[in-house]
């Protein structure tokens, strides 16, 4: 398989503290890879520094090509990365902002193309935003800014894509469904990390789920071998029950109680 993101020894400091410390790891084409870990791990900052956002050490290549010698939008054409905040200052329609998506292929004043407006109703069919798309996007809530910024990031036609907390804000059913989109994208042959809180549809959903703690990779493998007993305890301050869902076999968390150590 062709590896389309990795990352080799990053580190990263904010005001002299380590938040990011010597991440390795690697997605490959057609898998669908869950980051997981406590708030403060360090998800966000490793999802930015993937993408050449943030100053940090060590390498990350996209599609085998190293970060540092591609500009941003060779960059943009390669991965995208929907934020965990949605929110947006000016009233553009929702379909304007799934057309930003676009932007990578389209000079400063280039009208959208045949392909461009294809792309931009695909992906506003398949997240179930076309009646959002003349709504001003500060009219939405935020479940459907979380929609329309979903729809933008496949709008973008990446071969690898970034998620920061993509259910934030969704009711079940399309927490269920924006992750179903994913894991389709990535049997077509992309590529999805993605930090996810909730380790029931993590486990659901990835392939792989690599466990963040202080800045370190501490787990990684399929869900049942890093969701465990011991790993909530130890990484979430979570004493809880792990048990396999007989229809699905994927680990379900049952939450007993916190351990009350502190995380940080």
């Amino acid at each position: 398989m062709i590896a389309l993101l990795t990352a080799q020894n990053l580190s990263f400091a904010y005001d002299g503290r380590p938040v990011l410390n010597g991440i390795s790891l690697a997605v490959e084409a057609g898998e669908f890879v869950g980051l997981i870990g406590a708030n403060g791990s360090g998800k966000t900052t490793l999802l930015r520094a993937l993408l050449g956002l943030l100053p940090a050490s060590g390498e990350a290549r996209l599609c085998e090509e190293s970060l540092k010698s591609l500009d941003r939008r060779e960059i943009a054409k390669r991965a995208t990365m929907t934020p965990q905040e949605t929110r947006v200052d000016f009233a553009f329609t929702a379909r304007e902002i799934v057309a930003m998506g676009r932007t990578p292929y389209l000079g400063r004043f280039t009208p959208e193309s045949a392909a461009d407006k294809g792309a931009i109703a695909r992906a506003m069919r398949d997240t179930g935003t076309e009646d959002l798309a003349e709504r001003p996007v500060t009219e939405l809530s935020g479940g459907e800014r979380q929609r329309v910024h979903l729809a933008r990031a496949l709008a973008q036609e990446t071969r690898v894509v970034l998620l920061d907390e993509p259910t934030a804000n969704l009711d079940l059913a399309h927490q269920f469904e924006a992750l179903r989109l994913v894991r389709e994208f990535t049997r077509a042959g992309g590529g999805a990390l993605a930090a996810i809180h909730d380790l029931s549809l993590a486990a659901r959903f990835c392939d792989r789920l690599l466990l963040l703690s202080e800045g370190r990779i501490v787990a990684a493998g399929p869900p049942a071998e890093v969701i465990t007993e011991s790993n909530l305890a130890l990484h979430f301050a979570l004493r809880a029950r792990v048990r396999r869902d007989e229809e699905t076999g994927s680990p379900i968390i049952y939450p007993l109680g916190v351990t009350w150590r502190t995380i940080e």
